[in-house]
């Protein structure tokens, strides 16, 4: 259920119809499903709807709402007011390209690399692709979270597109790796584009809010750990961090 300022988005659109529009508040009770033209709902009442709508969420609403179920628009309107989540994170770590690729590609070790991941169960690899489980440690509330995501590495560009198999609360959860030679390093930046579910506990501007936070740890602790990484090899006398393989990992 959708839900805006601590009540469902269906209640306000209700609310919004009946005082602006002339809704009859018990037919639309008994038939939820029906359009707002079946329930009466002219040209001039869905004018006033989009108009409150694109004064209280700065949304727009189609000319064809008027087909759609008070739920419908409800969503409708729940989803332009609350856009896709993006965020881009990076960080500039103090170690050969070669090393960061292979470090951070190594997804059996993930749980050497993130702080956040219990167990990394590998579902299946096929070239550069790889299919696997994450399993997060016990929330605060004791919850602990589980999901299969699957990601695909090109070690001739170096980049990494993966995605989540099992969604979870997202309706979809997309991410992009760069990894790019600087002045100091290599520079390894992390695109997330996703969607929460109308179901879902938080909406898309609160997980915007909670990736960002959480990818800023997780990009320290990786930094320190491959330069830490990068160190070791360079006293062992292997300052390139490796064979300059282009493979990811197993990948």
């Amino acid at each position: 259920m959708t839900v805006t300022h601590g009540r469902p988005m269906t209640a306000e659109i209700t609310d919004i119809l009946v005082a602006h529009c002339g809704l009859d508040a018990d037919a639309a009770a008994r038939a939820p499903a029906a359009s707002l033209e079946e329930l009466g709902m002219d040209s001039l009442a869905l004018l006033e709807l989009s108009a409150v709508v694109a004064d209280r969420w700065q949304v727009s609403i189609p000319e064809q709402a008027g087909q759609l179920s008070i739920p419908a628009v409800a969503e409708l309107v729940a989803r332009r007011a609350d856009p896709p989540g993006h965020t881009e994170n990076s960080v500039l770590i103090d170690a050969p390209l070669g090393l960061v690729w292979e470090v951070t590609n190594d997804v059996a070790n993930w749980t050497e690399l993130f702080t956040e991941y219990a167990v990394v169960d590998i579902l299946h690899r096929e070239g550069h692709t790889v299919r696997f489980r994450l399993t997060m440690y016990p929330d605060e509330n004791g919850v602990t979270w589980s999901w299969v995501s699957e990601r695909t590495a090109d070690p001739v560009s170096r980049q990494v597109r993966a995605h989540r198999v099992e969604t979870g609360p997202f309706e979809y959860m997309r991410i992009h790796w760069r990894y790019i030679e600087e002045a100091g390093g290599t520079r390894m930046t992390w695109t997330q584009d996703f969607a929460m579910k109308p179901t879902a506990p938080v909406d898309n501007a609160a997980m915007t809010e909670r990736i960002n936070t959480n990818s800023v740890i997780q990009l320290a602790v990786i930094k320190d750990r491959v330069e830490r990484i990068a160190r070791q090899r360079a006293d062992q006398g292997d300052p390139a961090g490796g064979d300059g393989s282009t493979e990811a990992g197993d990948e």
